[in-house]
């Protein structure tokens, strides 16, 4: 019986292998072609962010301009995706509203990752009553759902984009630091840490210098999934009157009376920003979910 050997690799797969691997651009189509999902979301949220972004150019009309000869209108020419009850233009208004929401999903997921990241590593590098007291304020912190502890927030320092920022980034805090210091108390036992108090470095180098860089991954997956979390928190807020202010473009404003009130008589007030609440929401979890099995190594090959 004849023995069949599997084809080599030619020199050609060799180097587009190795091309993949080594360049910021191979790796980039490398994620794109082994998870298509995460890729998808991470367009998704891409184009809601440059909506934002570019929203003074795109939005036709003035998001906050009433006019109340053109109210309730259907969706159509020039009013693309309709206009809600006081005239104002939806899609310009869902324009605007993607950019209050990346400022405060990006925003809050950013300042609440990083004050994490450096608590939880912290913590799990110096440890002792150091480590005991901060876990229990996290476990505190934790006690609470994060749309309850943002209410409580908001509470104190009032409404607005800035304070609804806050009120978000500080029930992430400890989810974070949680997460961070699970996998920093391994790294903490590893020889270059050792090795590095031995040379006579300070705390703070073998903390952000040899510590928090091999903690990134965990950081990394968790900060995609925060993205989503605080732009529903903050559609949440804004819905319930707590969050961002008339006459400022949220989509929880947005939907804010609209789901009720004209549901049958005008749904599009209420489905568009609903929907784009959906897709970004679900765009970023594909991405964390995708960027997730491409860093763990457990799951990379599947």
């Amino acid at each position: 019986m004849a023995v069949i050997t599997p084809p080599t690799p030619s020199a050609a797969d060799e180097a587009d292998a190795l091309w993949r691997r080594h360049t910021l651009l191979g790796r980039v189509l490398d994620f794109a072609r082994r998870k298509p999902l995460g890729t998808a979301g991470l367009i998704i949220v891409l184009v809601f962010a440059v909506a934002g972004l570019s929203a003074d150019w795109i939005a036709p009309f003035d998001p906050e301009e009433n006019d109340f000869a053109s109210m309730m209108v259907a969706p159509g020419l020039p009013h693309v995706l309709g206009t809600d009850q006081f005239g104002r233009d939806i899609f310009s208004r869902l324009v605007h509203g993607a950019r209050t929401a990346m400022i405060v999903g990006f925003g809050a997921a950013v300042g609440g990752g990083l004050i994490g990241l450096v608590l939880g590593v912290t913590s799990a590098y110096f440890g002792g009553w150091f480590d005991l007291v901060l876990q229990r304020i996290f476990d505190i912190l934790m006690a609470f759902p994060l749309i309850i502890l943002a209410l409580a927030v908001v509470s104190v320092f009032g409404t607005g984009v800035f304070n609804v920022v806050i009120a978000i980034t500080i029930p992430l805090i400890p989810r974070c630091g949680r997460v961070v210091r699970a996998s920093a108390l391994a790294v903490r036992e590893v020889p270059y840490v050792d090795a590095a108090r031995a040379l006579g470095f300070g705390h703070a180098r073998i903390v952000l210098c040899h510590m928090v860089p091999n903690v990134l991954a965990p950081f990394l997956i968790l900060l995609s999934a925060f993205v989503g979390q605080a732009i529903l928190a903050e559609a949440s807020l804004s819905y319930l009157g707590l969050g961002v202010q008339e006459p400022v473009a949220a989509w929880g404003l947005m939907l804010q009376g609209s789901a009720e009130d004209y549901a049958t008589t005008a749904p599009w007030i209420a489905i568009f920003p609903g929907l784009a609440i959906v897709l970004t929401v679900l765009g970023a979890s594909l991405f964390g979910d995708a960027l997730r099995d491409a860093i763990d190594p457990k799951l990379r090959d599947r």
